[in-house]
């Protein structure tokens, strides 16, 4: 997934196109900071990694006022600088608001996106994740995706688990009801948490599509935990 870059000029050109637009994401982090919130956005998110205290409508309106970044060697390197250099969590929230980038979305880049499942380990980066950059892959590329989610639905991982529980959120009509079964049979009698709460997740938003699936879903599998079951059942 690295650069193909043709000359050492086109290379000096690269490198200093992705050296400016992350020192001015890292410069307009430190600019927008607010130590005051940076304790608390910390705490709610139980960090290891500290907060400059940035909310995201700033973050947002600070990406929109940089420059385009105008090839996709430049932004890949940009994302996995950000997100691996990391010293603020802002810093891969920034990352994982660029990783969406329309323009260079295909299913090559689910190394990256495993990557930042594995290494970011925690519900506000991999929820995005599955559901806004795996979710339109699975959707694009299911010769691909789809055996890699029924591969990840029991790996040792947990959040590769709850990342093929929740791809399929803004499936709708479009929900592959065999992958989502399955990836959720696979995990119906862990305890695990965000597991349990997964399954009732995907269950819930796929019942405002197919309610009477749902429900026989739901009635076929008394091992369904109670928190599943109560979030699956919730608006039916």
């Amino acid at each position: 997934m690295g650069p193909t870059i043709s000359t050492p000029y086109s290379f000096c050109l690269y490198r200093a196109a992705v050296d400016s637009f992350i020192e001015a994401v890292r410069a307009g982090l430190e600019e927008l900071a607010d130590p005051g919130k940076a304790p608390e956005m910390q705490a709610y998110m139980k960090s290891d990694m500290p907060f400059l205290g940035v909310q995201k409508p700033r973050r947002v309106a600070l990406l929109k006022s940089l420059p385009r970044i105008g090839t996709r060697d430049e932004w890949l390197e940009v994302v996995q600088t950000l997100w691996r250099e990391a010293t603020y969590r802002e810093e891969r929230y920034v990352a994982l608001d660029l990783s969406g980038d329309r323009r260079f979305q295909s299913a090559e880049l689910m190394p990256l996106f495993d990557e930042m499942i594995v290494t970011g380990a925690w519900w506000d980066y991999v929820d995005e994740i599955a559901s806004r950059r795996i979710g339109p892959l699975l959707r694009s590329t299911p010769e691909v995706v789809r055996p890699l989610m029924l591969k990840w639905s029991r790996d040792a991982d947990r959040w590769r688990r709850r990342t093929s529980i929740i791809c399929q959120l803004g499936s709708k009509a479009n929900t592959d009801v065999d992958l989502l079964a399955g990836c959720i049979d696979a995990n119906v009698d862990d305890p695990d948490f965000f597991l349990r709460k997964g399954i009732g997740w995907a269950l819930r938003q796929f019942a405002k599509t197919e309610p009477g699936w749902v429900r026989a879903f739901v009635e076929a599998r008394p091992g369904l935990s109670p928190l599943s079951r109560r979030e699956a059942l919730k608006h039916l």
